[in-house]
């Protein structure tokens, strides 16, 4: 296990509290200091050739972004596709990252045989937003750009607009969605704000400092989504809200997304093909184990 400096800052990363598990600060730590696992591709070569694994589609970016800065220099995720490509194993991608323009010699073709899709997040369109938002994170044009590029390689691209942040994003959420079918995307989700453990103090430090003339009206929007309470971790409800105000954005969401004629059009990769999966070639005798309590805690992930 490698730790590196420099990465994406977003202050509303759901993913900050996993850093205090390992008695780093969800702050600045999460901000500059990261995790790699370096033998990645070998632990999933071990998995995938298990006699009893069963494939089914694997989310690739989710806590944190599979392309940080990085991965330039790693191409740790850049080799997990590699294997993936070999065993011919559905995956999906989301990032907020242009560097995944990079992979697109091997996602193309599995995209073609309905093996691999991406999904880019797009939280504003406004630069300025995005610089103290989203630090370090590609700026929203050039997010686009990724969107066009993929598209016209042959992948399937959806949109994921979030988080939505009453009163900041928010009311972007239809130029978001324009924008995004302008660049080809052919899909859209969302999901609301939502502040687990530490992400609630940054955030709320975060609002009253870029947005202190809003932001009481902010933290009162997000308390009508989760029942009067900052957060509410309840899986059924916890990405999308509940109440007037979440039904309010689900309609306008839902509304613009069909008039762009983005919906549905993703589904066929919700379910996988296990036909066309196949066990690695080559699969590694002796897996490295951690030599440190703090790193032992990263097996959990």
């Amino acid at each position: 296990m490698a730790t590196l400096r420099i990465s994406f800052g977003c202050i509303y990363c759901f993913a900050r509290p996993t850093h205090a598990y390992l008695g780093l600060s969800p702050g600045l730590d999460f901000e500059s200091r990261i995790f790699a696992k370096v033998n990645a591709a070998d632990l999933l070569r071990r998995e995938l050739a298990r006699p009893g694994y069963v494939p089914e589609n694997i989310a690739i970016g989710v806590n944190t972004d599979a392309y940080q800065p990085c991965e330039r220099e790693r191409r740790l995720t850049r080799e997990v596709l590699e294997v993936l490509s070999e065993c011919q194993h559905p995956y999906g991608l989301i990032t907020k990252s242009a560097l995944i323009e990079r992979d697109i010699d091997l996602i193309a073709p599995m995209a073609e045989k309905g093996l691999a899709c991406a999904a880019i997040t797009l939280t504003t369109l406004d630069g300025e937003i995005s610089r103290t938002l989203e630090p370090r994170a590609a700026a929203p044009a050039r997010r686009l750009r990724a969107i066009r590029t993929l598209t016209e390689a042959g992948i399937p691209v959806s949109v994921s607009v979030a988080p939505i942040i009453p009163f900041v994003t928010e009311p972007e959420i239809e130029r978001i969605l324009e924008a995004a079918k302008d660049a080809g995307a052919v899909g859209a989700h969302y999901t609301v704000l939502r502040m687990p453990w530490e992400v609630n103090p940054l955030f709320q430090q975060w609002l009253h400092a870029h947005f202190p003339d809003r932001a009481q009206r902010v933290m009162n929007r997000i308390r009508d989504m989760r029942g009067g309470k900052d957060y509410d971790s309840d899986f059924s409800k916890r990405m999308t809200g509940e109440g007037i105000w979440a039904d309010l954005i689900r309609q306008r969401f839902t509304k613009a997304v069909k008039r762009l004629g983005l919906e549905g059009r993703m589904s066929r990769f919700n379910t996988c093909d296990p036909s066309q999966f196949r066990r690695p070639l080559v699969v590694p005798k002796t897996v490295v184990r951690p030599t440190s309590a703090a790193a032992a805690q990263m097996d959990l992930f």
